[in-house]
């Protein structure tokens, strides 16, 4: 029997984002922060200790430059957390990272992707028994497989029907948590310059053909609409760690093959979950559909001649860039320019699902928005949860020994600890997520410009962003290519 208070149970609740943990090793202190401060420390008691206070005077160049490098913030991160990456950039810098040229004379190795930097060693392997194409990192230890996926425009559904497809999605990422063995999942929602061919076929299936003013009206703005137009594509990345399926890969028979066997097995996994979510899954893809992501990525203009001549540019080995250089703040590609966004800050307050659609559907700006996903075990994320909530009691009870005043951002952190602990024992699953957002485009100030749109956009979306800086190019591997690479 259906009562009327059963519509309550329909009804879209609102949700609630963990906020980001700024807890340090000691005293809200970072690792770089206590080396930084013990430096000074040491530094100031030796100079008692050795010359009194003429040496606390002469040795004041160390322990105030100590103190102010642990103290003073730039950014967002305090001076001291810059040096890793502000030397990590002198480096590559100084040895010549920052630009890649092909050598076009020069052949690469079989199985090798034509990537830049770091994602050099990328190896590609074509599964017989699923058609699809599995990319091995040899350094990270996994494999991952792509999956397209299509869904109804969310915004548009009932509360009711947005409520199930939520939980539907829920429970995909509580089965990756579940199974142990996954090591990321990467959802990459973009957008891409539509070529109008599937306006066009549409036409030519329903159109009707005659010689009146509104037939070559209708075909005019068809011709005219369609280049000028957007499409969103979506890609849901699984990455199968390779440490952690060791004994499943062994009794498959181990190698390559082994590997690829248990991974289909949770592609097989994934499939339903996706399809009980409501999500049309449009197939995992082959090498030539990811070379066909990977030159678009770099290569943003050729996107509209790959997709009407679908006979081109499907080779995985020379589906790379041909030139990158990067900057400081932004990356440069053959035809375009990037920047990638981060977002440091979900929203604090209660909000509803799909909150991100002022990012999602901001008009005019070529973008990629990425979702990384890390699993946590169930048994190592209460192992965590009880680790961390036995810091932040301690921390409370020194800052009150030594009269520190209580901060109210350690209290929320703590109540979130205890929500998380409760999520966990209710058998929801606790992931570690990452947004990045990619934005294109063809010059550096029509990238200035999205930039800012995508900025405003994220405010609107209740987020924080910050543009990432000194690691460009590693970022855009995360954020612009379903490859389930991190920063």
């Amino acid at each position: 029997m259906i009562t009327g208070n059963n519509h309550a149970e329909y009804q879209l609740g609102p949700v609630q984002f963990s906020r980001l943990a700024r807890r340090g090793v000691l005293l809200g202190l970072s690792v770089p922060q206590l080396i930084a401060m013990s430096i000074g420390i040491f530094t100031l008691v030796t100079a008692l200790y050795t010359a009194g206070a003429s040496g606390i005077a002469w040795t004041s160049p160390i322990w105030g430059t100590a103190a102010l490098t642990a103290a003073i913030p730039i950014g967002g991160r305090k001076l001291v957390e810059w040096v890793p990456i502000v030397s990590r950039w002198m480096w590559r810098s100084a040895h010549g990272q920052l630009t890649y040229r092909r050598r076009v004379i020069r052949p690469r190795p079989v199985g090798t992707l034509a990537l830049p930097g770091d994602a050099a060693s990328l190896r590609e392997w074509n599964d017989p028994e699923s058609g699809a194409v599995m990319v091995h990192d040899p350094h990270e230890q996994t494999l991952t497989a792509i999956v397209a996926v299509s869904h109804p425009a969310f915004a548009l559904l009932d509360p009711g029907e947005q409520n199930r497809r939520v939980a539907g999605w829920g429970r995909v990422l509580a089965g990756a948590c579940r199974s142990g063995r996954i090591a990321r999942l990467q959802v990459s929602e973009r957008t891409l310059p539509d070529s109008g061919t599937a306006l066009a076929e549409w036409w030519e299936q329903h159109g009707i053909k005659d010689d009146s003013w509104a037939t070559a009206t209708y075909r005019d703005l068809i011709e005219r609409a369609g280049p000028a137009g957007e499409r969103h594509a979506t890609t849901v990345s699984l990455s199968l760690d390779l440490r952690a399926a060791s004994r499943q890969i062994r009794t498959q028979g181990g190698g390559m093959r082994g590997a690829a066997t248990v991974l289909r097995q949770e592609m097989t996994a994934l499939t339903g979950a996706l399809r009980a979510a409501d999500l049309v899954v449009g197939g995992w893809l082959t090498a030539d559909e990811l070379a066909s992501i990977l030159r678009t990525a770099y290569d943003p203009a050729i996107g509209i001649s790959l997709e009407r001549h679908r006979e081109i540019g499907r080779d995985l080995s020379t589906a790379g860039p041909v030139a990158v250089t990067e900057s400081w703040d932004r990356l440069r590609s053959d035809t375009a320019f990037h920047a990638v966004l981060w977002i440091s800050e979900w929203p604090r307050s209660q909000v509803y699902p799909g909150f991100l659609s002022p990012v999602v559907f901001t008009n005019g700006v070529l973008r990629t928005v990425s979702l990384h996903y890390l699993p946590i075990r169930a048994d190592q994320a209460a192992r965590d949860l009880r680790k961390k909530k036995t810091e932040l009691i301690s921390d409370a009870h020194q800052r009150k020994r030594i009269g520190q005043i209580e901060d109210a951002s350690a209290n929320a952190e703590y109540e979130d600890v205890l929500q998380q602990e409760a999520d966990l024992t209710a058998g929801h699953g606790v992931l570690h997520t990452t947004g990045l957002i990619c934005v294109t485009a063809p010059n550096a100030n029509d990238l200035d410009a999205a930039v800012a749109s995508i900025e405003q956009a994220a405010i609107q979306a209740s987020c924080e962003t910050r543009r990432l800086v000194g690691q460009q190019a590693q970022a855009f591997t995360a954020a612009a290519l379903p490859l389930c690479r991190s920063v």
